[in-house]
């Protein structure tokens, strides 16, 4: 599979989900937010970092880059789009999930591990993320609480677009493990259609056991089939 992997001014975690995916086997080339043409692809990252400086509100100006037009083209047409951190901050900005990401209930920046139930095992991402126990990547970010209306969040239940959920190490969703205030400690969220994944949680910081550890890689690799 082929992946590309955007890349706007204050992006800094696009060269680890580059390696990560290469890890996986994938196919990566770099894509500018500039660009206007996208070329043969299986799938799209938005990777994390602070696109734009973070102006307006979080993954605001990215939503509205020339690149991001022809990112919904290629999620209409069925293509994969993953948005990790910042990449879903800017897929709920550009409405390719639903929802919206709030500034943390504490009101600090959150950096540490936390643990991740999958509500959905169904999904092209998460495939392979069947385990018995919860998958344990780390998230940093500001503003990742994750909410939506009572209406809205029956709707991505009853349809089975919540992915993943913050749980503890029993996978227990817990107040205690829910690291931003997110509704129902949810941590990444589908499209209707699937083909789309916004999550907050670092999957491509997990992907070597030298380096924290590989349950991240069970989301790629998932994506290879």
């Amino acid at each position: 599979m082929k992946a590309g992997v955007v890349v706007f001014p204050g992006s800094n975690c696009d060269r680890d989900v580059a390696t990560a995916l290469k890890k996986s086997d994938f196919k990566v080339e770099m894509l500018w937010h500039k660009e206007s043409e996208l070329p043969k692809l299986d799938l799209i990252v938005l990777p994390g970092g602070f696109s734009y400086g973070d102006y307006l509100r979080c993954g605001a100006i990215a939503a509205h880059s020339n690149i991001l037009k022809e990112v919904k083209k290629f999620a209409e047409n069925g293509g994969y789009v993953l948005g990790i951190c910042n990449g879903f901050q800017i897929l709920t900005e550009a409405n390719l999930v639903p929802g919206t990401l709030m500034r943390n209930k504490q009101l600090k920046f959150v950096c540490k591990d936390v643990y991740l139930k999958p509500e959905n095992t169904e999904s092209k991402f998460t495939a392979k993320c069947i385990s018995e126990k919860p998958l344990k990547i780390s998230v940093a970010h500001h503003d990742g609480n994750y909410f939506v209306s009572d209406d809205v969040l029956k709707a991505i239940n009853d349809n089975g677009q919540v992915a993943f959920k913050y749980c503890n190490v029993r996978g227990e969703t817990t107040d205690a493990s829910n690291p931003n205030g997110s509704i129902q400690n949810i941590a990444g969220v589908l499209n209707k259609k699937k083909n789309v994944l916004g999550m907050m949680p670092h999957p491509e910081r997990h992907c070597d056991v030298y380096t924290g550890g590989a349950d991240g890689k069970s989301i790629f690799q998932s994506l290879l089939g």
